[in-house]
């Protein structure tokens, strides 16, 4: 999925994500199996060298068809993937496998909320992506081709998606709550305030259907109001200041807020009862960077296409994006060299996109007509590409910092989920604080 984000997703990380900020994307393993970084690579199947990659939620190389059309150019090759479904599994089992330099698969995906850390700590164990044949990088935003790029300009890692944020919505729940259902319409009623989006949810809950809440979760707001601002966790400076930050305390305390009026939904994302969720017509907005609607459409019953549309969300922001790297001591690090400058070349970003959601870091593809002209059988005629873009042109560049993640985890997962459960703000925001801190002292 992802997870994912995907944001980052920008960023997702980003999402760029920042992403995760909860750039955890959903997949297609099971997370007790696989770490998805164990290797398995190498092995020559009938005269043909296998590629391995390791990837976090659904990433959608797969399911866009790319390693098949990868396999028809190059006969010789086999592709492989092991999927983790959640980032939170995946990077703790690729960063070991980093530190000891073992048990790599030929290409290792990374979300753009670790991409600082790997950058910092990890970037002697991978190739230099810049100097592979057939890369450009023109054709990647310059930000995002930063933010895996050492300081002596080593680029460990080439940028597949990006997660401009929006808001996906119900069309036929707005409707029954006496809400404007036109993506315009919709985008006026909060537009350029996340106060603003909170108030549309006092009236989403005055009037929708009884069980049903305006927002899916917690963790869906206070990622994408902290994801639309300038700073958040880190300063320039690279001190943490997630504490400090008037920005961060404001989004937690309006979470926090929404949470208590009974807006939002009491689960957590993309683990199984917040699936059911979307299957059940649970909710009528979430969050929503493009990577988010292939896994809306992975969970949703057949009933649901057509019924959801993208609006603009109050102020733009990244949730998602995720890089893939080369591990230099890979059985087949040439060839895989080779596939990774071809999946996330601008021409495969845009396929990528088309099929999955996955908006492109290559600025390259944006005037492709796979993105301009691309649809999404849950949001019917609405023109996805043109909103996606528009709202990544105003994504702020963000500080991201080594464990954003862990704050962000931290911030949903052992704060604002707390208030749907009997908490109060000023006790959710001390177990939040409390936990992050035990946590980066670690």
């Amino acid at each position: 999925m992802r997870a994912r984000i995907r944001t980052a997703r920008k960023a997702m990380v980003v999402a760029a994500v920042a992403s995760l900020g909860a750039g955890l994307l959903a997949g297609c393993a099971d997370d007790g199996k696989d770490d998805g970084s164990g290797s398995s690579s190498g092995g020559d199947s009938g005269g043909k060298t296998t590629i391995t990659l390791g990837l976090f939620g659904t990433m959608g190389f797969k399911e866009a068809g790319l390693y098949t059309e990868y396999e028809k150019l190059n006969p010789k090759i086999k592709i492989a993937e092991n999927v983790v479904e959640r980032n939170e599994n995946y990077y703790p089992a690729l960063l070991n496998h980093l530190t000891t330099n073992s048990g790599l698969q030929d290409v290792q995906a990374v979300e753009v909320g670790n991409i600082a850390e790997i950058v910092n700590t990890q970037s002697a164990k991978l190739e230099d992506l810049s100097k592979a044949s057939g890369v450009n990088k023109a054709d990647w935003l310059d930000w995002k081709w930063q933010q895996a790029t050492t300081k002596d300009d080593q680029t460990i890692g080439l940028g597949t998606d990006i997660g401009p944020m929006a808001i996906c919505y119900r069309k036929d729940l707005f409707e029954k709550a006496g809400l404007p259902t036109d993506r315009a319409e919709v985008g006026k009623l909060w537009a350029g305030d996340w106060n603003k989006f909170v108030g549309v949810g006092e009236r989403y809950k005055a009037k929708g259907p009884k069980g049903t809440t305006f927002m899916d979760s917690p963790g869906g707001l206070i990622n994408a109001v902290l994801s639309s601002e300038k700073e958040k966790f880190y300063d320039a400076s690279g001190k943490v200041v997630y504490k400090t930050n008037p920005a961060v305390k404001s989004a937690f305390d309006l979470t926090a807020e929404a949470a208590e009026k009974g807006l939002l939904g009491a689960q957590t994302q993309f683990q199984p009862a917040w699936d059911q969720t979307i299957a059940n017509n649970k909710f009528a907005a979430m969050a929503c960077p493009p990577w988010m609607l292939g896994y809306i459409k992975g969970k949703s019953q057949p009933d649901a296409k057509g019924k959801w549309d993208v609006a603009v969300a109050p102020k733009s922001g990244n949730w998602g994006g995720s890089f893939l790297s080369v591990p230099k001591n890979g059985k087949n690090v040439e060839e895989a060299k080779k596939l990774v400058a071809w999946l996330t070349a601008p021409e495969q970003q845009a396929k990528l996109f088309k099929v999955q959601g996955s908006f492109p870091s290559a600025q390259a593809a944006f005037d492709s007509p796979q993105v301009t002209g691309a649809k999404n059988d849950m949001t019917g005629d609405a023109p996805i590409g043109e909103i996606f873009a528009e709202a990544a042109k105003q994504i702020p560049v963000q500080v991201i910092g080594p464990k954003d993640q862990i704050i962000q985890q931290g911030l949903t997962d052992n704060g604002v989920i707390l208030v749907t459960k009997g908490k109060s703000a000023k006790e959710a925001w001390e177990t939040a604080t409390k936990t992050i801190d035990n946590n980066l002292d670690q």
